[in-house]
């Protein structure tokens, strides 16, 4: 029986990126053969109030796109820029319409608003649920305590 489950991860607020900004994102995720890798992932909120996003990495090297946190765009805030060799991205499309990956596009992510929070939609990240907290005492078992003398 198959499942039309949607995996749907919380990934910020939305009111924590101004509109015509964006915020960078490192995450991890479970590619095809179930073992856990690098996700960068960056949102841009647009200035008509729309939230798009992209993997973070330029179809040139696979090098991350920002020049920095949160600077993705040309100077003039018309384009996203690779902030290692200027290549120009279209921001609606993410299709590069100049430099040496021109023609090649940026690999969108899929995004939600849901409850005022941007979400991430159809990608299987891995989850710190199974980390244990160092500071959290455990709710069954012994507790050893040491005494010096």
């Amino acid at each position: 029986m198959a499942s039309n489950d949607i995996d749907v991860f919380v990934i910020c607020e939305a009111a924590a990126i101004a509109p015509g900004a964006a915020k960078a994102f490192s995450l991890s995720r479970i590619n095809d053969a179930g073992d856990p890798e690098t996700f960068p992932i960056f949102v841009i909120h647009t200035a008509a109030d729309e939230y798009l996003g992209y993997v973070n990495a330029c179809p040139h090297k696979g090098v991350l796109l920002n020049k920095g946190p949160g600077t993705f765009f040309t100077q003039d805030r018309k384009l996203l820029e690779c902030g290692q060799h200027g290549a120009m991205f279209d921001i609606d499309t993410g299709l590069c319409v100049d430099g040496p990956c021109k023609a090649q596009s940026l690999e969108p992510v899929a995004l939600a608003v849901i409850d005022g929070d941007i979400c991430l939609c159809g990608v299987k990240l891995v989850e710190d649920d199974g980390i244990p907290n160092p500071f959290e005492m455990p709710d069954d078992g012994p507790v050893v305590l040491i005494d010096s003398d």
